[in-house]
């Protein structure tokens, strides 16, 4: 499969990169931005920049005196703590794999993936397949893959859609995404997209629902895609 990374022109908004400092992010969302920066250097440089905004803030304010109260639990929270049996926690069955494709972010090797060609794709049309990796809630974690100058028609979203292009290029309306570009779109965004003519391409995507077709005949399919979307495991 065809290689093409190159330097991201889409990222993720500051807010996002704040949340994700802070480990405020949902997993799945933490997931995308990871596997965007391990191949971005600008949002990298973000992210340290905003880590010492954050610990020359922390050093700048005068500590608070705390209550009472509020040291007769921390002290009685510790003692429980001493008190509790060590758990040992089970070590994960997911490894980095050595057969991962170039392309693959390390933070996504976890999921054993090594001949994409191999994965159970759930066609979507005839040009589009996905590949769930993960539900986190209520959003689906997937691989989606387009065909060689495949389309999706014009549509919108349910909620929020991340998507971040690990290997190829699409277009639509407002450009064109190549491999490390990082969009985030919801209902208010309404596109078509198509891969490019000379390879195919894989996106790791984010959704709180299905996409939504806008056109006059593809519409009749949004009550399916609800339904499946809602009813995959």
């Amino acid at each position: 499969m065809k290689s093409n990374k190159t330097m991201a022109n889409y990222h993720p908004a500051a807010e996002q990169l704040t949340a994700w400092s802070a480990g405020s992010l949902p997993l799945s969302d933490a997931l995308c931005i990871t596997a965007h920066m391990e191949n971005c250097k600008i949002c990298r440089n973000s992210v340290q920049r905003l880590n010492q905004v954050g610990g020359d803030l922390l050093e700048s304010q005068a500590p608070a005196p705390a209550s009472a109260a509020l040291r007769e639990q921390m002290f009685k929270r510790l003692h429980e703590k001493q008190a509790e049996p060590a758990v040992v926690q089970p070590e994960s069955t997911h490894t980095e794999s050595a057969n991962a494709p170039e392309w693959l972010p390390k933070c996504l090797q976890q999921f054993g993936i090594e001949n994409v060609d191999a994965l159970p794709w759930q066609k979507q049309s005839g040009s589009i397949s996905t590949y769930q990796l993960a539900r986190d809630g209520n959003k689906r974690v997937e691989l989606l893959r387009i065909k060689p100058g495949g389309s999706l028609s014009k549509h919108t979203h349910i909620g929020e859609e991340t998507t971040l292009i690990l290997t190829g290029s699409f277009s639509d309306e407002q450009g064109v995404y190549r491999a490390g570009d990082f969009m985030q779109l919801d209902e208010r965004h309404q596109h078509s997209t198509q891969a490019t003519s000379d390879c195919e391409c894989i996106c790791l995507t984010v959704q709180e629902g299905p996409v939504q077709f806008t056109g006059p005949f593809m519409r009749l399919l949004n009550p399916y895609l609800k339904w499946r979307f809602n009813a995959a495991a």
